[in-house]
């Protein structure tokens, strides 16, 4: 296994891991063997993929779960927001409540005075 510091390697790896993360591109065998970089990042973006959203086998839901959406419901749960949960699959929403559940740990009823106030200053009207 090359370095990750190795610039080659580097990139091999997060094209793989770009791919990885993909379900609806179709790769050719022949591409996964392109390098052993392209390998590993594949290797790792397929299993983030299936960690968030499930196995492969069992279809790809109508929404992906991706590291923005974790960020999203965690903040909501922070600021003790309402989320949107239509369109995700059982498995997504234990992943999604999990954070969720975070945020709702670290909540601060005074965070979401100040944000509030803040918006309000700055003229954007909340509803």
């Amino acid at each position: 296994m090359d370095s990750i510091s190795n610039p080659l390697y580097r990139n091999d790896y997060i094209e793989g891991y770009s791919i990885g993360l993909n379900p609806f591109l179709q790769i050719a065998p022949p591409v996964l063997k392109k390098s052993e970089g392209f390998s590993s990042g594949f290797s790792y973006g397929r299993l983030e993929y299936e960690r968030l959203n499930g196995p492969l086998v069992f279809g790809i839901p109508l929404k992906i779960v991706s590291d923005k959406i974790l960020e999203e419901f965690l903040l909501a749960g922070m600021l003790g927001m309402n989320i949107d949960s239509e369109g995700y699959t059982a498995h997504q929403m234990n992943i999604l409540q999990q954070w969720y559940q975070s945020g709702i740990e670290k909540y601060e009823p005074n965070e979401s005075l100040y944000l509030l106030a803040l918006l309000e200053c700055n003229g954007i009207e909340t509803l």
